[in-house]
Formats: C-alpha cells, sequence, structure tokens
C-alpha cells in the first residue's frame, strides 16, 4: 500500500507512545527529535504552551524536510491553570499525583501538520477532561512504584494500570490521552494530501 502515500511522514517527536498511536494508521513514518526549548514563556497559559509547542516542534522538523509532511505533538497537564509537565521522578510524580486526587485535569493535548512544500500548516488543540478518584497516599506510593509513570505529564499512564487512579475521562478521541489525538490528526494528514484508506 505504500503507493498510496503521497509524501513522506515524519513524527517529530521521540516520544515512545506517539510512535505507538501514529503505528495504527499503518502508514510509513520517519521519527526526527524537534529539540525544540519546552520552556514555558512568562504568563503564558497550559493550552497555549501546548499549542505552540506542537507547532514549533512541526516547523522546526519541517525546515530539516521541507517536502515531508511532518507531525508535531505536545501534551500539558493543566490543573486549574497551572501546567504539570513530565514529573522525571517519584517525589515530583507522588506531589503531581497528591495536587491532584479528587480534581478534575484538563490534558490539554495539541498536534500540528506541517509540510513546507505545499505551503500546509493545520494545528488544533484537543483538550481532555480527566475527574481523579480522591486517592490514599499508599494508592499513589503503589502505582508509581508499579507503573513508574516518570515520563508521562500528570504522571499517570491512562492505556495502563494509571486507569486506576481515575474516576472519569471526557474526550471524543479516545487517543488524545495517550498524547496524540488520531482522529484530528488522520484528518489533518488527508488535508495535506495523505491518503489513509486509498481514497481521497
Amino acid at each position: 500500500m505504500r503507493h498510496l502515500h503521497q509524501r513522506n511522514i515524519v513524527l517529530g517527536s521521540t516520544s515512545a507512545y506517539r510512535r505507538e498511536l501514529l503505528a495504527r494508521l499503518r502508514l510509513p513514518f520517519a521519527v526526527v527529535p524537534s529539540h525544540v526549548d519546552e520552556s514555558p514563556l512568562a504568563g503564558e497559559s497550559p493550552a497555549a504552551l501546548a499549542a505552540r509547542l506542537a507547532l514549533s516542534k512541526a516547523q522546526a522538523v519541517a525546515k530539516l524536510h521541507p517536502q515531508s509532511v511532518v507531525i508535531g505533538c505536545d501534551q500539558v497537564a493543566d490543573l486549574h491553570g497551572t501546567a504539570l509537565g513530565k514529573p522525571g521522578n517519584f517525589d515530583r510524580a507522588m506531589q503531581q499525583l497528591q495536587a491532584m486526587r479528587g480534581q478534575t485535569v484538563l490534558f490539554q493535548t495539541a498536534v500540528a501538520v506541517v509540510c513546507l512544500e505545499n505551503r500546509f500548516c493545520e494545528h488544533v488543540l484537543v483538550p481532555v477532561a480527566v475527574k481523579f478518584r480522591t486517592l490514599s497516599d499508599l494508592e499513589i506510593t503503589n502505582y508509581l512504584l508499579l507503573e513508574e509513570p516518570y515520563d508521562c505529564a500528570g504522571s499517570a499512564k491512562s492505556e495502563g494500570l494509571g486507569i486506576a487512579l481515575l474516576e472519569s475521562i471526557e474526550s471524543d478521541d479516545p487517543t488524545t490521552l495517550i498524547g496524540l489525538p488520531l482522529i484530528r490528526t488522520s484528518a489533518m494528514l488527508r488535508a495535506a494530501g495523505i491518503s489513509l484508506l486509498g481514497a481521497p
């Protein structure tokens, strides 16, 4: 089916989660890190941060691969306007989950698709509302020791044991919380000239 894909696709992310998600579309793609500074700007909201970084990542990689269709992504956990990034270790993950217990957290997930050659550029923000259970410290500790989700924004893997931390998820795109909203991504790829199923 390779002949159906008019342009090369590049994922501007080294995230294993996003690679797995994009692979579900059964399209050949390359992975190129964007090396974009992910530091927030002064006064920048979590939603604005995610949107800016997704577009910046796609644009940075597109400059290296101007004939390709490049996908950039970012996700920021938004706790009442405070951005929660990847914790990196047990202690920070513990603090994040303690702050989020009993709360509704917006996971601001952004995706951008850019192709410089045909001047295509679209990006979208897809928030997911996640209600965390009122967790005990013991539950949080046991979860972190079992799953070690230190590379995930918000310290929880909803596709794994992290689902046990949650009370509800509100989203119209079930892959969004994992890190790449495939419904929106598929629509933008089609708009950029990528044939997913052999038809426009």
